[in-house]
């Protein structure tokens, strides 16, 4: 294994597929709804932002001793206070995350077989459980494969839509903020925090040194917002009605043999995303809430399943419900978390530099601002 792929390229898929997952398809029709050039705005500038955020909390991780998830260091950090804000913030987030992978899967499964689709989101949801008991260094390579193919596929959809999207009467309109309805899908899209310590993981079991840390993530965070752009352009080629999952509006619209591969490679990249959240969720339940294995397996395996049964299927105002209210949230928590963990810690911040630091008070305004505009 070239030292590039294991202590950049690897690592880096890990983050990478964690965030490309269900969001992306949310795009092409809020992008639509929303307007293109205050769409690809909030998409450059929630992308940066994430970068920073990861940075907040990567610092937090490597300094704290121990092998903690979100909901541990909130109590080491806020006390019982944050014990119980952060099951709600994180624990119930991911849960709800791990619903909305299940709504979507048969939007791909329905490219590849014939009929029985509402056996669909049960099939997904098995596969995918039996993968989570997995350790990480055993899912890295997978991962980097399932990325390439997903970013591949992704570039297919750009240069097949790009001409046609050339020739559309889609107009960009001008960049106005005040339109938050894209703010909830972007966020959620970009969004990868609450793996982040499976992403440090990876450096610690490969005994990889920190100092590659900022490069690979760097890469995980920027190449999914890269790819969402090209491939919002491409299906807003492609179909002239966009779907509010963007693969239904493709039927059609592409050759049969494409749009199979696009459901193969679809269905994975959903996959690698909920192995690695569940995997998250998992250790939340073991780690800080000191659960035994076994039930901590079944928790992480039986709530998502049990979510969707009991009538959680809405796509766009899931994705929207958790991009808008708990990512704001989960950040803003982390951004306080970092602050007191650096009063409390002795050694030096390894990730967190002058310029950084300068930019909580804006960071801060950014994402109060966001949960007053949903409220709004």
């Amino acid at each position: 294994m070239s030292d590039l792929f294991k202590n950049i390229l690897a690592p880096a898929s890990i983050l990478a597929g964690t965030i490309i997952g269900a969001g992306v398809f949310s795009l092409p029709f809020v992008f639509k709804e929303v307007g293109l050039a205050t769409s690809f705005f909030y998409l450059a500038f929630f992308c940066l932002i994430f970068i920073c955020v990861y940075l907040f909390y990567a610092d937090i991780i490597v300094r704290t001793p121990g092998e903690h998830r979100f909901i541990g260091y909130a109590e080491m950090y806020f006390g019982r206070f944050g014990f119980w804000s952060s099951i709600l913030i994180a624990l119930f987030q991911l849960l709800l995350v791990m619903a909305i992978f299940l709504i979507l899967a048969p939007s791909f499964l329905k490219l590849i077989f014939n009929g029985g689709e509402f056996l669909y989101p049960f099939v997904f949801w098995l596969i995918s459980s039996i993968a989570i008991m997995f350790n990480i260094r055993r899912l890295a390579v997978l991962e980097f494969l399932i990325v390439s193919g997903v970013l591949a596929i992704m570039a297919v959809i750009f240069f097949l839509g790009i001409g046609n999207f050339l020739h559309s009467p889609i107009s960009w309109g001008i960049v106005d903020i005040s339109k938050f309805l894209a703010v909830g899908p972007i966020l959620f899209a970009l969004a990868g925090i609450l793996t982040l310590p499976e992403f440090i993981s990876y450096f610690r079991e490969a005994n990889i040194p920190l100092s590659f840390i900022r490069k690979s993530l760097f890469i995980g965070a920027t190449a999914p917002a890269i790819a969402y752009g090209a491939f919002v352009l491409g299906v807003l080629g492609l179909s002239g009605s966009v779907s509010e999952d963007a693969v239904s509006g493709l039927i059609g619209n592409a050759p049969s043999y494409y749009l199979a591969l696009l459901g193969i490679l679809g269905y994975l990249s959903l996959t690698s995303s909920y192995i690695m959240v569940g995997m998250n969720v998992r250790k939340m339940f073991n780690y800080d809430l000191h659960f035994p294995k076994l039930l901590s397996m079944v928790l992480v395996i039986f709530s998502p399943i049990s979510l969707y049964l009991f009538g959680f299927k809405n796509f766009i105002g899931s994705v929207s419900f958790v991009g808008s209210v708990f990512l704001p949230l989960e950040i803003i928590f982390i951004i306080f978390m970092w602050i007191n963990a650096n009063k409390k810690l002795v050694n030096p911040p390894i990730f967190v530099g002058r310029l950084l630091k300068m930019l909580i008070p804006v960071l801060l305004v950014i994402f109060f601002a966001v949960l007053l505009g949903v409220v709004y």
